[in-house]
C-alpha cells in the first residue's frame, strides 16, 4: 500500500521527495490548480517540469494522455522519474494512469486538492480515463508511491465541490461505520469537521483496500451508489441541463440503490428514510425527466461490476454494513429511479 500523508505539502513533500531518488520531476495540473495550489508548492520543488492542462472531466481522455506523454517524452524522462498528480480525481486518475503506462510505468505521487480526491479518488491505486462516454473504462490498478493530503486546500473550493466530495464521505459512513452516520447526518454541511472526516474516509477505503486490492470481493463495497449514480453522471454528459458533478450524480444514486435494498428486505425503511432525507437536505433534487430514465438504464449495462450480462450491486444491508455482487434486474433499477424521480414531486 501507498505512504498516506495528511499533513502540510510543506512538510510532506520534501520529506518525501528526500527519502527517493528521482531522476525527474514533472508536475500535472488544470488551469485552476496550477493558479491556486501549484505556487503553494513550486518554492519547495527541485528543477521540474510543469504540465498544465485544461480542467474538467471532459478532458479526461485518451487525446489529453497523449500530450502528457508527450510532454515527458519531449522532456526525456526515463524510468525512474516521478509525476506529481496536483488536482481533483480528474487529474489523479488521468495522470496516475499516464504514469504506470509511460515506458511500462514510472513513479507518482497523488497529491490531492479537492475533498472529493482526499477522501476518496487518491487513494486505492484505480486510475484511468473516459472512453466513449463511459467514465474510467480504460484502465489500471497501480499503487502510487505515496498519497500527500493537504486540507488547507479545501479552502480554495467552493460550496458546490465540497458539497460533491461529501457524498463519497457520507458514502463511506454507510458502508462500514454506523456510529459516523449518525454523527454526520445531524450537521449541516457547513458544520463539518473536514480534517476528521478526511482522516476517517482514507482509514476506511485503506483498510478495505489492504483486503482486496483490485476488487475481486470486499473492495465492491466502495461501489454503493455508483451503479446508478456513474450512470446517471455520464447520461448528464451529454445533456443541455446543467452538468452534474460526480458526487450530485452519487447522491442520486445513493437513494436509488438504498430503495433497491428496502425493496431486497436487505434494511428497512427507516434506513431508506434517514439517507432520503439528509441527502435531499444536503443536495437538493436532479430533476429527471420521463424520458430520462431508460437511456440511463442502458448507461448501466456496461458497469465494470457485471458479470454475464448481469447487473451487480453493492447495496447497503444495513447501517454501516454493506453487501455486495447482488444481482438486480431492470425492473429494480427502474424502481428506483422512479421513487428518486417520486421524491421531486
Amino acid at each position: 500500500m501507498s505512504t498516506v500523508s495528511i499533513a502540510p505539502l510543506a512538510e510532506s513533500l520534501p520529506a518525501f521527495l528526500d527519502s527517493n531518488d528521482f531522476s525527474d520531476i514533472a508536475v500535472i495540473a488544470d488551469n485552476h490548480t496550477s493558479r491556486f495550489c501549484y505556487p503553494e508548492l513550486k518554492s519547495f520543488l527541485p528543477k521540474h517540469t510543469l504540465i498544465r492542462l485544461k480542467s474538467g472531466e471532459e478532458q479526461k481522455h485518451i487525446a489529453t494522455c497523449e500530450l502528457i506523454w508527450d510532454a515527458l517524452t519531449r522532456a526525456n524522462f526515463d524510468r525512474h522519474a516521478l509525476v506529481l498528480n496536483l488536482g481533483g480525481g480528474v487529474i489523479g486518475d488521468m495522470g496516475g494512469f499516464c504514469a504506470a503506462t509511460y515506458k511500462r510505468g514510472i513513479a507518482f505521487a497523488q497529491l490531492p486538492t479537492t475533498l472529493l480526491s482526499q477522501v476518496d479518488a487518491s487513494v486505492g491505486g484505480k486510475l484511468g480515463i473516459d472512453f466513449r462516454g463511459f467514465k474510467n473504462h480504460i484502465g489500471v490498478f497501480k499503487q502510487p508511491e505515496a498519497v500527500l493530503i493537504d486540507t488547507t486546500f479545501l479552502a480554495t473550493l467552493p460550496e458546490r465541490e465540497l458539497r460533491s466530495g461529501f457524498a463519497e464521505v457520507i458514502k463511506h459512513c454507510l458502508i462500514a461505520d454506523a456510529t459516523m452516520w449518525d454523527e454526520i447526518r445531524r450537521r449541516d454541511l457547513e458544520e463539518q469537521d473536514w480534517s476528521t472526516l478526511v482522516a476517517h474516509s482514507v482509514a476506511v477505503k485503506q483498510r478495505i483496500v489492504e483486503q482486496d486490492p483490485t476488487e475481486k470481493g470486499l473492495r465492491k463495497i466502495l461501489n454503493f451508489g455508483h451503479t446508478l449514480g456513474h450512470a446517471v453522471e455520464t447520461y448528464f454528459l451529454t445533456q443541455p441541463r446543467k452538468r452534474l458533478l460526480h458526487g450530485e450524480a452519487i447522491a442520486v444514486g445513493m437513494i436509488a440503490e438504498a430503495y433497491i435494498a428496502v425493496h431486497k428486505k436487505m434494511i428497512d425503511e427507516i434506513v431508506l428514510t434517514q439517507i432520503e432525507e439528509y441527502i435531499f437536505a444536503v443536495y437538493g433534487n436532479v430533476r429527471l425527466l420521463d424520458g430520462d430514465i431508460e437511456p440511463i438504464l442502458s448507461l448501466t449495462l456496461q458497469d465494470k461490476k457485471n458479470r454475464g450480462h448481469q447487473v451487480r450491486m453493492a447495496l447497503l444491508d444495513g447501517p454501516g454494513s454493506c453487501a455486495f455482487d447482488i444481482p438486480v434486474t431492470a425492473s429494480e433499477m427502474r424502481r428506483g429511479l422512479e421513487f428518486y424521480r417520486g421524491l421531486n414531486k
